[in-house]
């Protein structure tokens, strides 16, 4: 496993929430909106999961405007529990995003960066062909979810027949929520979503915000990153690709839950597109291969 590089997460310049939906949205600004310099969004994974394990990204705002946010249902945002499963779809998180881009004034100019499902996310607002979207990172993210699973198996099948035989058990028993389950599937964490053991602090208060309120993470997603029953599980952007008409990096990690057959499609469909390939790490160059990380985005983004 990798041993955690230092990186430090600058201040935020300010916070503020913004009315969206039936609650609202948190967000983080580090750097000066008024700069001139285009700022950066950036959308995280999950669903469910919180900007804390992007903090690594503040180290962009040396150079530009970085806003932060979490989306509607975690972290500091407003919580629904209750709200019925088809509440939760792509089209609320995509008008959540435009609302954020009105709500601070950059709709007309502006980078976008999406980690994992914040990446599927990123590309299905790209495909709507946005008249400020100037740059686009789609970061460790499969371009369709039946391919994701594909992938999943592909590693599950590398991991000690033991987990392997616990995991299937319980997901066949649905009894996903046991604590053998949970062991077994940081077996398959420590190897393909973060290689830093023990996590550092952001990434394990993103976990344990999922823990802690798992609606959206197991009405889109499902119990874990491998065992996808959510309403996602059909989820495909793959035939929409050629419609994005920005420059867009595409990253990776060499030890990636998000394996080439799913991330490819990026790199090959879309028409001004290169792809990153991080040789340390899995689900995480931010963190685990965090300086090289920042370098090759903040390069990108200069038009590089």
């Amino acid at each position: 496993m990798s041993s955690a590089e230092s990186y430090e997460i600058l201040p935020a310049t300010r916070e503020g929430r913004m009315p969206f939906s039936d609650g609202e949205t948190w967000y983080r600004i580090t750097g000066d909106l008024d700069s001139g310099v285009t700022p950066l969004v950036i959308a995280h994974g999950g669903p469910g999961a919180t900007h804390q394990y992007l903090l690594s990204l503040t180290a962009l705002a040396a150079g530009r405007p970085v806003i932060h946010y979490d989306q509607l249902g975690c972290g500091n945002s407003t919580h629904l529990p209750d709200a019925d499963p088809s509440y939760w779809t792509v089209e609320l998180f995509l008008d959540e995003l435009d609302n954020l881009l009105d709500h601070l004034g950059i709709a007309d100019d502006y980078h976008l960066l999406g980690q994992s499902w914040g990446g599927m996310l990123s590309a299905e607002h790209a495909v709507r062909r946005p008249a400020g979207l100037r740059r686009l990172v789609i970061s460790n993210s499969p371009a369709s979810m039946p391919l994701w699973l594909e992938a999943a198996a592909s590693l599950r099948a590398g991991l000690p027949a033991e987990v392997e035989e616990t995991l299937r058990e319980h997901e066949e028993a649905d009894t996903t929520n046991s604590p053998e389950y949970a062991a077994a599937m940081k077996v398959f964490y420590d190897r393909h979503v973060c290689r830093v053991v023990p996590n550092p602090p952001e990434v394990a208060a993103a976990f344990a915000s999922i823990e802690e309120d798992p609606t959206v993470y197991h009405t889109m997603n499902g119990p874990s990153e491998f065992h996808v029953v959510g309403s996602l599980m059909d989820w495909t952007i793959v035939d929409r690709l050629p419609r994005i008409a920005v420059p867009t990096l595409v990253v990776s990690g060499a030890y990636d839950e998000a394996q080439p057959v799913c991330v490819s499609p990026y790199a090959e469909l879309i028409p001004d597109a290169r792809w990153e390939v991080f040789a340390e790490s899995s689900h995480l160059p931010n963190v685990e291969e965090p300086e090289r990380y920042a370098e090759v985005v903040e390069s990108f983004l200069r038009g590089g």
